[in-house]
């Protein structure tokens, strides 16, 4: 049986990142290994349904739209963005 897998890019504070490669050396394993385990542990648990109320967001009926060069499909370059990155 083949198994596809695919390449993407994940955001993760620095000191969760390095406590991840310490316990892939540990355990010899890669951090890819780490984070489709803990993934699939959470994956496999039922949804729990959340005890606070819904909140409704308000839209905004002013016209305009985004600044330019702003991309609301491109999440990291939005976090790049606010980060002042770009």
């Amino acid at each position: 049986m083949s198994r596809h897998m695919k390449r993407t890019t994940i955001r993760l504070d620095d000191l969760l990142l390095e406590r991840a490669k310490r316990e892939a050396a540990r355990r010899g394993e890669t951090v890819t290994s780490l984070v489709e385990m803990g993934l699939r542990l959470v994956l496999a648990q039922p949804k729990r349904e959340s005890s606070r109320p819904k909140v409704v967001l308000p839209v905004s009926g002013t016209a305009g739209g985004t600044l330019p060069g702003v991309d609301l499909n491109d999440s990291a370059a939005l976090l790049d963005i606010m980060e002042g990155l770009r």
